[in-house]
């Protein structure tokens, strides 16, 4: 019979990538519809969650959806389901479907929307734009037989810890003897209550978020085979790469802002795109930022990008834009559908769970262009 996972077991593997403490202020990240609490089998990933979508996923027996814009941005007032909405939660409801929702903490994860932009861009050498995170580190060191010490470096690897950069399961391994005497109460994995006993132990030590380091302990400890598991965990002084919105890159080849303006229609698959400045002005430093970027013109300046890619492009904002030598080419907001086949490739990659991810094809783009 085949076992399918946990809604629970699916989103702790999606937040191993995208966690909701990337998420800026406010933003309604996580559940909003429906319960995690049960067994699925496929997964309809989106951009946008709309009442097509929802067909979609009854259609193609989704039980679960991973949207990257929340369905309920801002509080309900009523569900009345003789409207958009109150039908749209309505249909949810009864088909049995939960929906998840990773916003900005998506935009903000390594390998996340922007970049998976700046991806589709072809830049080079990226940086983030503007930072809204930077995580505390500590090491967790293990004292564990030498008999377990690969199953315990496993689970520990597989709860996160041991990132490094582009490297996983990163971990360092010291031998020595521990030495114990179990009570006359214990139960011993080793040796007998009353008596001083001595075995080869290997001391593991990963390094870990800070906000993830309760998960990586809880299944250290289940692959443990000691009774009381040995270990300390301490806080680092140095830091991890800084995270944040945007990202800022090179082309390989620089151009012109008017073939620039055609390269990201072409590169983001959009029929036309609103661009600010000389058509002729050279570009080679590009910042990019999906969804609406209005609030960080001044910071893809900063970073001396020759041109800002971003949607929803405010007339004063592109006057500013103009006012600074600031380039602009806004593809709109769509343009973040590059995280449907971009989540489906991850967790079909790196979750190790037996279900289905799926891409949703409903185009939930509502601006038609002549």
């Amino acid at each position: 019979m085949v076992k399918f996972p946990n809604g629970q077991q699916i989103i702790e593997e999606f937040e191993k990538w995208s966690p909701k403490y990337l998420a800026m202020e406010d933003d309604p990240v996580g559940l909003h519809v429906g319960t995690l609490n049960k067994k699925i089998e496929r997964v309809l990933v989106t951009l946008d969650v709309n009442e097509a979508v929802v067909d979609e996923a009854i259609e193609k027996r989704a039980s679960l959806i991973i949207a990257h814009h929340p369905p309920i941005y801002r509080p309900l007032k009523n569900l009345q389901t003789d409207f958009p909405q109150g039908r749209l939660m309505e249909k949810l409801i009864k088909h049995d479907i939960a929906v998840y929702a990773a916003h900005t903490n998506l935009d903000v994860a390594q390998g996340g929307v922007n970049d998976l932009l700046a991806d589709a861009l072809g830049l080079q050498d990226t940086s983030v734009m503007v930072q809204t995170y930077e995580a505390e580190l500590v090491k967790i060191a293990v004292f564990v037989p030498e008999s377990h010490e690969d199953q315990v470096r496993e689970a520990l690897g597989k709860a996160g810890a041991g990132a490094i950069g582009d490297y996983e399961f990163c971990s360092y391994t010291l031998s020595g003897t521990g030495r114990f005497r179990p009570t006359q109460g214990a139960d011993p994995f080793i040796g007998e209550a009353g008596k001083m006993e001595k075995t080869a132990e290997s001391k593991i030590e990963v390094v870990i978020r800070k906000q993830e380091k309760d998960r990586a302990i809880k299944a250290m400890i289940a692959a443990h085979p000691y009774e009381e598991v040995a270990y300390d965990v301490f806080t680092l002084e140095n830091k991890e790469l800084p995270m944040g919105l945007g990202r800022v890159g090179t082309l390989e080849t620089g151009m012109s802002l008017e073939d620039f303006a055609e390269f990201v229609k072409q590169r983001l698959d959009v029929p036309a795109v609103r661009v600010v400045g000389d058509f002729a002005k050279p570009v080679k430093k590009v910042a990019v930022l999906g969804g609406d970027g209005n609030k960080y013109i001044t910071a893809a300046k900063r970073a001396g990008a020759d041109v800002y890619v971003t949607g929803d492009l405010y007339f004063h904002v592109a006057q500013d834009a103009e006012a600074i030598g600031l380039a602009v080419v806004d593809p709109g907001h769509h343009v973040e559908k590059v995280m449907i086949q971009g989540v489906v490739d991850y967790m079909a990659q790196h979750s190790g769970l037996n279900c289905t991810f799926l891409a949703s094809e409903t185009n939930t783009e509502p601006f038609r262009f002549k």
